[in-house]
């Protein structure tokens, strides 16, 4: 308890925590009042099926966000892996391994390049990433402009099998941000990403190595990607170039709600993770309530500048 006290206090993450806490007490309170399916731990199990893909691509944008950067090509990513595996699984049913492997390289090769990119060209990364989404969506139509392909039933296993009730999914997600924690805070290199987002000038004269640590974010985010269209394809079992346009902005929410601010050098996976449960179990009471998902999209950008607003104030 006293690690975890300090990291609050480091950080200053405490009051964010608790504003997303009691967000969630209110939503389960809400949810449990408008239909008696909503507590029931079928429901729960769907719910961390559906937080593993926008757990892990929000995961990746945390690392971005943490140095101050952004990363826009997250969803064309994970569509075009989408669209890979499904066709590659299709064609070979049987090398689901190299399948993975390819897909993991790849992703995170084009997520260095990002780095790489925002560091030789010294522009925004908003740019660079917005620029690699537009190459990624277009090559990925070019190929194939429906959604298609197929994977093994072993391969959906991935999405639906459970240990003792409780979904691989869940058992992954909360290993995966685990690791991540441990990673930022017991380690120099996780370290050094607040420096980098506090201020490049200051890490760069204490030593750290500004442009290494930028193109390493960038892959994990691009690893991360990846990773999230994996689950995604075994969850639906096809490749759609298109399933990812939404999930850009989706994975940003999480993050500023759980209190990483946009600018760098603030920030945690304990907090994305809650905004990641927070925003599911939202979207599920919404479902519940029959509300159309294109006003769930207007709840999420409302979310957004609410929580940016929020974290100004409480700046100044």
């Amino acid at each position: 308890m006293t690690a975890i006290a300090g990291v609050f206090q480091r950080h200053r993450m405490l009051p964010s925590y608790l504003i997303v806490l009691v967000l969630l007490a209110i939503l389960v309170v809400t949810g449990g009042a408008l239909s008696d399916r909503f507590l029931t731990w079928r429901n729960f199990g769907n719910l961390f099926q559906q937080m593993v893909v926008l757990g892990v691509a929000s995961l990746g944008q945390t690392f971005v966000i943490l140095i101050g950067g952004i990363d826009l090509a997250i969803g064309a990513l994970v569509g075009a892996v989408t669209v890979f595996l499904a066709n590659f699984l299709q064609w070979q049913p049987d090398w689901i391994v190299p399948a993975i492997a390819i897909a993991l390289v790849g992703s995170t090769a084009i997520g260095a390049l990002n780095g790489i990119l925002t560091v030789t060209l010294r522009v925004h990364p908003l740019i660079v990433t917005l620029g690699t989404s537009s190459v990624i969506f277009g090559a990925t139509l070019m190929y194939r402009k429906e959604p298609g392909g197929s994977v093994p039933a072993v391969f959906e296993e991935l999405a639906y099998g459970d240990i003792a009730g409780i979904p691989y999914t869940a058992l992954a997600l909360v290993v995966i941000f685990a690791l991540a924690g441990l990673w930022l805070q017991r380690t120099r290199s996780g370290r050094s990403l607040y420096f980098v987002g506090g201020s490049h000038e200051a890490a760069r004269l204490n030593g750290v190595a500004v442009s290494r640590v930028t193109i390493l974010v960038y892959a994990l985010s691009g690893l991360c990607a990846g990773i999230a269209a994996i689950f995604l394809v075994a969850r639906t079992g096809v490749g759609d170039p298109r399933i990812g346009q939404t999930l850009t902005l989706q994975s940003i929410t999480p993050v500023v709600v759980g209190g990483t601010i946009l600018i760098g050098g603030r920030g945690g996976v304990l907090g994305t993770f809650l905004g990641v449960l927070l925003v599911s179990m939202l979207n599920s009471m919404l479902n519940f309530s029959g509300v159309s998902s294109f006003y769930q999209w207007v709840v999420q950008g409302v979310i957004i500048i609410a929580a940016v607003g929020l974290h100004k104030t409480r700046r100044e």
